[in-house]
């Protein structure tokens, strides 16, 4: 019984090491297009770019949205089920002015609800001239 308690121990540690590494990659390769994406629209303090919620309200400059729309992003996704939603609408809104902002199409910002594609899509965002 001991062995198995380790066993399970061990399995939990390597999978939450596992989600660690992968969140950081996806951390810095997201970072790395967003101040890209700022350094080309030539906005302000792209370094806000590397850390959390502060690149939220980052890509509102960038999208030359309201920044109280970072507001309402963060207390709707606060609501259980809905919240997600309203999250999800607002970041798909931001990312379309991103992307008018980088002269790229729109809709290319739906495309971002497509897992793995969306890492493309901000790719070709942030470095596709």
């Amino acid at each position: 019984m001991k062995d198995l308690n380790l066993m399970s121990l061990s399995m939990l540690g390597a999978l939450i090491g596992t989600y660690l590494i992968v969140a950081a990659i996806l951390h810095i390769y997201l970072a790395l297009a967003l101040t890209t994406i700022a350094k080309k629209t030539k906005t302000p303090n792209a370094w806000l770019a590397w850390i959390p919620v502060a690149n939220l309200y980052l890509m509102t400059q960038i999208a030359d949205v309201p920044w109280w729309t970072l507001l309402i992003a963060l207390i709707g996704g606060l609501i259980p089920f809905i919240g997600i939603l309203i999250f999800a609408a607002i970041g798909i809104w931001w990312w379309w002015k991103i992307a008018e902002a980088r002269n790229k199409p729109g809709w290319l910002s739906l495309l971002l609800l497509i897992p793995l594609v969306n890492l493309i899509v901000i790719g070709i965002i942030a470095w596709n001239d």
